[in-house]
């Protein structure tokens, strides 16, 4: 397949019109005057086209969520997330019992390895059981450990190694010990944590290198008190997730957040099953949620998750002024190198697989292509 006429966001995140040329699953070039036969030729004149999106802490959406332990409940997310521009996305466990997160993992490995019509599963995002009690938000209290490794080992051995992040609050008794071990697995994470400014820092030294939906469930930033948000600003190590629905942060600290911290924001949906439905009663993490106007919340108020996905926030991003350059990379390229999958995909770029979305001037989906095939 040759895409010809469209401007395209190159590897370098700049607009230029250029070819694409397709070979089964990846892309051969991107330049200017390809050729391909006739009948291969993709004219797409008026078209942007960018990389496909890539949502790494994703619990569910369609009515379904990652943590159901079935295939199909997966499968039933990845339909949805390609029609949304979504190419590959980390279904994400919430705190639960050993053996029902077991059962999540399993499911998941069984996508990847019989995949389907869908966005593409790269692994699996662990929110959870390591969790502050004090700052569990959403997450089931009476499901909360202390890290334990030899517990992760067990669950990351036995789906064959695809957990791609962890989550821990790093204050909590056993953590140093933990992240050492755990960071050389997958990415760690600091999140629903109360951790402050100089426990995080400490947490980065021991290796952790992200931080789960930024400002959301643990210790904000102050002028005396800088907490979680002030040490992941302060950190050049620590990439950071926001989400962009207009509920968890405001759009003025979002410009913020994306000036002062650039390629290391990457956007997340965090969405939960009613994402894609109407408002009404559901369920996350075996709690009560309730959708009003697409805000999603436990009985006692306590934000449970979002209701938006990452094409939605990629064009609310570039409502609120973000460029859309960077409001793509956001959704993409960024959110691969958290997981140390960008290698493979997040940008238009020669030897990554072809997953490409053509938008028209209104950032409207006109065409979704995921491992070079026309969806």
């Amino acid at each position: 397949m040759l895409i010809k006429n469209a401007v395209v966001l190159d590897d370098r995140f700049q607009l230029s019109r250029k070819d694409i040329l397709v070979e089964g699953e990846e892309i051969r070039a991107v330049g200017v005057g390809l050729s391909a036969p006739e009948e291969e030729v993709l004219d797409a004149s008026g078209l942007t086209a960018v990389p496909g999106f890539v949502d790494v802490h994703i619990h569910g959406c369609d009515g379904e969520d990652a943590s159901n332990g079935t295939p199909e409940a997966i499968r039933t997310m990845a339909r949805f997330l390609l029609k949304k521009g979504v190419t590959s996305f980390c279904p994400t466990t919430m705190t639960l019992p050993e053996e029902q997160i077991a059962r999540s993992l399993e499911a998941a490995k069984e996508c990847m390895e019989h995949p389907t019509e869908g966005a593409r599963v790269l692994g699996v995002h662990m929110e959870g059981p390591f969790v502050s009690i004090k700052r569990k938000g959403a997450q089931k209290g009476s499901y909360v450990r202390s890290p334990d490794f030899e517990m992760f080992r067990r669950l990351y051995d036995g789906c064959g190694g695809i957990v791609r992040m962890i989550v821990v609050a790093p204050e909590t008794e056993g953590a140093d010990a933990f992240i050492q071990q755990a960071q050389k697995l997958c990415t760690v994470s600091i999140a629903h944590t109360e951790a402050d400014y100089d426990q995080a820092k400490h947490s980065f030294d021991m290796g952790i290198t992200h931080a789960t939906h930024l400002y959301n469930a643990m210790s904000g930033f102050t002028h005396r008190a800088p907490g979680v948000v002030g040490a992941v600003f302060d950190d050049e190590r620590v990439m950071a997730e926001v989400i962009c629905d207009g509920f968890h942060i405001h759009p003025a600290v979002l410009r913020t957040t994306f000036r002062y911290l650039g390629d290391r924001a990457l956007v997340v949906s965090d969405s939960m099953s009613a994402a894609g439905l109407e408002d009404g009663e559901y369920e996350l993490g075996g709690q009560p949620v309730f959708v009003q106007d697409g805000k999603a919340c436990l009985k006692d108020g306590t934000i449970a998750g979002s209701t938006t996905n990452l094409y939605q926030e990629m064009k609310n991003l570039v409502s609120w002024g973000i460029p859309l350059e960077q409001a793509v990379k956001s959704v993409s390229l960024l959110p691969a190198r958290s997981i140390g999958m960008d290698q493979r995909i997040g940008s238009i770029c020669a030897g990554k697989l072809a997953d490409i979305v053509l938008l028209d001037k209104d950032l409207e989906i006109v065409k979704v292509i995921q491992g070079g095939k026309l969806c």
